[in-house]
């Protein structure tokens, strides 16, 4: 096994999945995502949501602007959109146009600003063979919300392979992949099928959440699951199959959103994210894997060019902050 020496550089990563929000959260968690990412793929589900072009065109505007103080000035947020149900050619044509590069199908109900979301495959159509055409990346939460819980992404693996065999040029992304199956489904899947995978579905299990009590801020959606969904998906990574790449889903909820009755699911994993995954390719592997699958894997997938700018990271006891604004991140006040 190689370990890494003291100081590293690799070329500066990506996240292909986060969640920046609106208002003072975006004012905090925006500039957080630029100091450790050259782009980030910026999730539609705000609210309202980001659905039409003139929103796209706002939506990033408001994300520059929140960043525009911040060290990194060549920080890019890469856009989504939010598929509705009879989304129109045009429409997506006109998202296409002001720089989207993946249209977000969320599952009626599936999570955070999901009850106007999609029911079935078939009330998009339209849509999806506009992105077919376009070489949009349909982005996927993959799962069947009224399943049982650690069960919904398995259950929702027949409306992905539908869609798959009506789309077949079409590139899908099963985002924030949780469960062993869900693996074995990308793994055996077409060449166009490719999975984010985030840094807590990487580490934790439902033992975190629950196990010693509840622990509100490691509940994310899809729920982390066993540790043998654990394992397939470390060992999906360590296999250094380019069809896996990082998402963070860094989905950041005020404090008291999150301890309240039914609270809200989301982790903000960009603080702690990039330090964990170092730490966890020294364990189990090489600095080849890490830069692969932190910088090349989903700039490929989304047929972007790699970034050409470096990071380095540098061996020392980094500890998490217990709170930005109000919102407590992934691990806060653990020394990584």
């Amino acid at each position: 096994m190689k370990s890494f020496s003291d100081k590293i550089s690799i070329r500066k990563p990506d996240d292909m999945h986060v969640h920046l929000r609106q208002g003072e959260i975006l004012k905090v968690c925006a500039p957080e995502s630029a100091k450790w990412f050259e782009r980030a793929l910026v999730m539609p589900n705000t609210n309202p949501p980001i659905n039409n072009r003139e929103r796209l065109i706002s939506y990033k505007k408001e994300i520059e602007e929140a960043i525009s103080y911040h060290e990194n000035k060549t920080f890019t947020p890469l856009m989504s959109f939010k598929l509705y149900p009879e989304m129109k050619e045009e429409d997506v044509i006109k998202l296409s146009e002001a720089g989207a590069i993946a249209g977000k199908l969320y599952p009626e109900g599936s999570t955070t600003n999901s009850e106007d979301g999609i029911k079935s495959w078939e009330q998009i159509k339209e849509a999806l063979s506009a992105m077919s055409k376009l070489g949009i990346v349909l982005s996927i939460h993959g799962e069947k919300p009224d399943s049982f819980v650690l069960e919904r992404e398995k259950d929702y693996l027949p409306e992905l392979f539908k869609i798959i065999e009506h789309y077949p040029d079409l590139k899908i992304v099963l985002e924030h992949i949780s469960s062993a199956d869900g693996i074995n489904a990308v793994i055996t899947g077409p060449a166009n099928l490719g999975a984010t995978i985030t840094v807590h579905h990487l580490l934790i299990t439902l033992d975190d959440l629950i196990g010693q009590g509840i622990d509100p801020h490691n509940f994310c959606k899809p729920v982390v699951k066993t540790p043998k969904d654990r394992e397939a998906i470390k060992n999906a990574v360590l296999s250094g199959n380019r069809k896996f790449f990082f998402g963070s889903d860094s989905a950041p909820h005020l404090e008291s959103a999150k301890l309240k009755a039914g609270g809200s699911a989301g982790i903000f994993s960009v603080p702690a994210a990039i330090p964990l995954l170092v730490s966890f390719f020294e364990k189990n592997g090489s600095q080849e894997l890490l830069e692969n699958f932190i910088s090349k894997y989903g700039a490929e997938f989304y047929k972007l060019p790699l970034n050409k700018s470096s990071i380095t990271l540098e061996r020392k006891e980094n500890k998490i902050p217990g709170k930005f604004l109000d919102i407590i991140p992934f691990m806060a006040g653990f020394f990584i």
